[in-house]
Order: structure tokens, then sequence, then C-alpha cells
């Protein structure tokens, strides 16, 4: 949903790899004899970046001898000339949400706010129709069940206060906007008019909400007495040595941090063309949902210190209770993926991940850590709307043991084929930004969804759990109906809940 255009269309030669540094390393638990085989880690990195054309990506793995590998492929400039390594500074997009928590956490371990808290504690114009105001808290906005359904001002947002922007999306965006969207009390008040139907009561319904999370950054600013930015840089930032780090919304600061090292941003436009510029995405009252600007050495050091319980470098950089708080054991540890504050937990083959991906124009990212293990991992791409999850995939697996191309898919088919294909069918929609359509069919028992002209089928995986495959048989995604009545009145595709056009409709009567 976060494509973004220019005028300018550069042609993109790629460069050869940077090479930065990597020391053999043991894990820290179990099958301490094991060697990775860097060469071969190197090899499938720098096929599967040069496969997919991607312009730059930087990754990092950090344990607990420090960086055990550190890449660069490819370019940060439209001329392809500069390389990328390991402080090229990228954008992380929504890999922010976890440091937007994490202040939370801390705040709260400090008696100034508590996630239980009604947010309309904060902002009494707060309400989500449908609720009662004072149900829903902090922390269902931080697990996005705060039964918010997706919505436009983001992209509102970004499309009103970035200049220079003349794709289709963009004019889309901007004519259809009520106001810039550059206020959170424009962005409040937008969820109060309720114009979509409310997903249900607090706590029921996760759907993916950046407005959530846009909100929780103002909580902070009243809660710490600073803004979320300063809080950031002195308790989270300075303390583990990031120094390449800045949450930014417009990207000045970075600019100023990177002295040069900072990457372009690449996308494709309204004709599938590559180009690139150096306009980063403004969208100011989204401050904690997606604005910090950072680098693979610095992320994968964030990432190893919530590893290893607020722990970098043999010292206790962050609080161990609060860093506890976001991923700890008062969430479940299960192989289906489940949001905790700000990042996504799973098990897999005895081992916790905790992770979390972002995109917008110019950025796609992950990276995540095994929880307890004193082991971080980033994948930073400068490129928006392309997926590097095979790539962290390859990072968890040089740790674990695994094979370098292993998937980490947790959904799997059942066999056979949904035997109520009826309570399925019918239209959804997602209006986050510009509307997205679904419509959902059956023929001879099997189920397909066509989104907006893309056609994919719908293969079962158990209890209202699909895999979209692409004409190619390639996974191209999940998605779980919610059913009510006798009827699915949603489709959470992947982290949003598309609803029912007809219920939406009859909501809105």
């Amino acid at each position: 949903h976060w494509f973004e255009s220019s005028s300018l269309h550069h042609e993109c030669p790629r460069t050869t790899r940077f090479w930065d540094i990597f020391f053999y390393s043991p894990r820290e638990r179990g099958r301490t004899d094991m060697k990775w085989n860097a060469e071969a880690l190197d090899r499938f990195l720098e096929e599967k970046t040069a496969g997919r054309k991607l312009p730059g990506v930087a990754v990092c793995i950090r344990g607990p001898e420090g960086v055990l590998f550190s890449r660069g492929y490819g370019h940060r400039d439209g001329a392809g000339l500069l390389p990328v390594d390991g402080d090229t500074i990228f954008g992380v997009a929504s890999m922010s949400k976890s440091m937007t928590a994490l202040a939370l956490a801390m705040l709260e371990e400090e008696g100034k706010l508590s996630l239980e808290d009604p947010v309309v504690r904060y902002f009494p114009a707060f309400r989500v129709p449908g609720n009662a105001r004072d149900e829903v808290t902090l922390r269902h906005l931080a697990t996005h069940t705060s039964g918010i359904p997706p919505m436009e001002p983001l992209e509102w947002s970004i499309a009103k206060n970035t200049p220079g922007r003349g794709s289709s999306w963009a004019r889309t965006l901007q004519a259809s906007a009520p106001n810039a969207m550059s206020t959170i009390q424009e962005v409040i008040d937008y969820i109060a008019q309720g114009r979509y139907p409310t997903l249900g009561a607090p706590g029921e319904i996760m759907s993916y909400s950046n407005e959530g999370y846009a909100i929780l950054s103002y909580v902070v600013d009243q809660a710490a007495g600073i803004p979320l930015e300063q809080f950031l840089q002195e308790r989270v930032f300075r303390p583990l040595g990031m120094e390449r780090s800045v949450m930014d919304v417009a990207g000045e600061k970075a600019r100023v941090l990177a002295n040069g090292n900072i990457s372009a941003l690449f996308d494709l436009d309204d004709e599938g063309r590559l180009y690139w510029d150096e306009v980063w995405s403004t969208l100011p009252p989204f401050r904690g949902s997606a604005c910090v600007r950072s680098t693979a050495h610095d992320m994968a050091r964030y990432y190893q210190c919530l590893s290893n319980g607020g722990v970098l470098d043999g010292v206790q950089r962050l609080p161990a209770r609060a860093v506890e708080k976001l991923a700890g054991p008062a969430f479940p540890t299960q192989e289906k993926a489940f949001y905790c504050l700000g990042l996504n937990k799973r098990l897999l083959d005895g081992h916790v991940y905790c992770e979390h991906s972002g995109g917008l124009h110019g950025v796609s990212s992950e990276g995540g850590y095994l929880q307890g293990e004193n082991y971080g991992f980033a994948v930073l791409c400068n490129q928006g709307e392309v997926d590097v999850s095979d790539l962290l995939w390859a990072l968890y697996n040089a740790v674990t043991g695994r094979p370098l191309e292993a998937d980490h898919r947790w959904l799997r088919p059942a066999g056979g084929t949904f035997s109520q294909p009826e309570l399925l069918t019918g239209r959804y929609v997602c209006h986050e930004g510009v509307p997205v359509h679904w419509t959902v069919s059956c023929r001879n028992g099997e189920l397909s969804v066509d989104q907006d002209g893309t056609k994919r089928r719908l293969v079962w995986c158990g209890g209202a759990w699909f895999q979209q495959l692409d004409e190619e048989g390639r996974v191209m995604g999940r998605c779980r109906f919610h059913i009510r009545n006798g009827q699915a009145w949603g489709v959470q595709v992947y982290t949003r809940v598309y609803q029912r056009e007809d219920t939406e409709k009859e909501t809105q009567l």
C-alpha cells in the first residue's frame, strides 16, 4: 500500500558487494562445535539479491562475540557507484514500533504510565465507535487489538506532506484526503468518525493499525515529559551505542548523521520501471510507527540487546523487566506467530523468534532476535515493496544450523478442501490508502481470490486458514477468515482485516 513515485528515472547498474567483517563463531548454547560456512552464506545472499535485482541490501548478525557476519550488496546511490555497507543509513519503517513499545514499557517500570491506562486519559476526544470510551487501553493499541479497522490516515499523511510525488497513488490520495493528517488530533478525529465498522470489542480481533502507534508516540511524550525522539536518543540509542540511529520524521537529521553514507530510495513507477530519489516519506503524526533511520550494525545491536534481557557487551543497557514486557512469558509461545508489543513472536525447532518487518517508499526491512540466546539480526533494503524474509531466514538458519534455503513459514496445507466454501465467498475491502478489493469465489469446490485483477488460489491449511498461491504455485501470503452467524464477515490478509462489503454498507446505513 505504500508505493510512491517520482518523475526521475535512472538506469541502476549493480555494483560489486562490499565486504565488511566476519568472524567464525560457535553458537552460545547447544552444538557449540558448529562452525559457519561464511562463503556459503555470502554466496546465497549475493545470488538472492542479484537474482531479484535489488539495488542495495545490508545484513548483519551479532552474537556473544560481537559482529559475526556483516555484508553489503549492491549500491546506495542512483548512479550505482557507491557501495552499501553495515554503516549505511536506511529507513527501517515499522521496525520502529518495537522502540515505541519499549519506551512505553520503560515508562511503565518507572510508574509514569500503565499499559492498562485507557487511551482517553491522554486524549479525551479518542474513541473507537461501537466500544465504550474507557474500554480501549494503551495495551490494545500496542497489540493492534483496539478494534480500529484498516484506514487511510497514514497514507493521506504521506501523500499530503511529502513534496514531489506524482504517481497515480499519490494523486488519488491527495484528492481523497479530508485534511493534511499532519497532527495527531486529525488522526484521532478521523478514527472517531467511524466511517468503517469497528472490528470488535477491545482485545477480540488483531488488525495492524499504524494509527494506534501514532497515538502511542504522543502518549510517550506526555508520560516522559520529553518528545519520544529525545527519549529514544537518551535512553535507547546512546546506551546501546547506536551512534548512527535517529527517529526523524523528514530525514534531515539522518542526512547530517550519515556524513554521506546514506541510501537513496528506490521504487517502481506506474509503468513498473525502477527509479530513485532522495525524498523520504514525511508523515508527521506517525513518528513512532515508522520514522527511525538506522544501519544494519545498529539494528543488530538493538535486537541482540533485546535477546539478552537488556544486556549488551556484558553491560545492562536496558531495564530487564521492560525488555521482558515486549515479548516475554505474558504472551504465548507457539508455532503460529503472535503479535506482542511491537514484535511478532513464534516458535520453530526449539528457538523463539521475535521479529518485525517494515516497508515505505525506498524501504523494505526486517530484523529480529533469538529470545534468550544473545543473537540479533538485521536486513535492510533500499527498494520499497519487496519481501526480504528469505534473506533474514538465511541469517537465522546460519546460526541455528538449518539449511540456508529453509523457509520459516508456519502455515502449511492441511490436505483436502474447506467443507463450507459458501461461508467465505463474497467481496471484501481494505481501506488502508487506495482501497483494495478482494473477491472470493468457488468453482468445483476450489476457492480462489481476485485482488483487483490479480488472481490466486486459496489452499486450505486447517480451521479457516489458507495460503495464497500464484499461477506457478508459489506461496504469496496467508489469510484467515473470521466467521460469525454462518458467514465470514472479514478476512485477515496477513495482518490486516478486510471486511465484507455488504456488512460495511449496512453499518453505514
